[in-house]
């Protein structure tokens, strides 16, 4: 049985999008699993995944950039460490 906090796709959107707005600024997907599964790291790290695909989802939807050393990717291809921001920063 997994220790993986219950957590809806729909609440981890609304996480990503809520942290985003009350921090101004862009945010880690880290802060993203804290906030949903508190502060053992062996549970919020049990979201890392379902937060990167719904981060995909939000970027494909134009709701959010992913970014990579600070500049906007393709959310259907990137690799590594990655940031959350409103696409309202980044303009194209």
């Amino acid at each position: 049985m997994s220790d993986a906090p219950h957590v809806s796709d729909g609440a981890i959107a609304e996480a990503i999008l809520d942290l985003m707005t009350a921090t101004g600024r862009s945010i880690s997907p880290d802060d993203v699993a804290r906030r949903l599964a508190g502060s053992d790291s062996a549970k919020w790290r049990l979201l890392a995944g379902r937060i990167r695909a719904q981060a995909v989802v939000l970027a494909k939807s134009g709701q959010i950039v992913i970014l990579r050393k600070g500049k906007p990717v393709d959310p259907s291809g990137f690799k590594g460490v990655y940031r959350l921001d409103l696409p309202s920063r980044h303009p194209t």
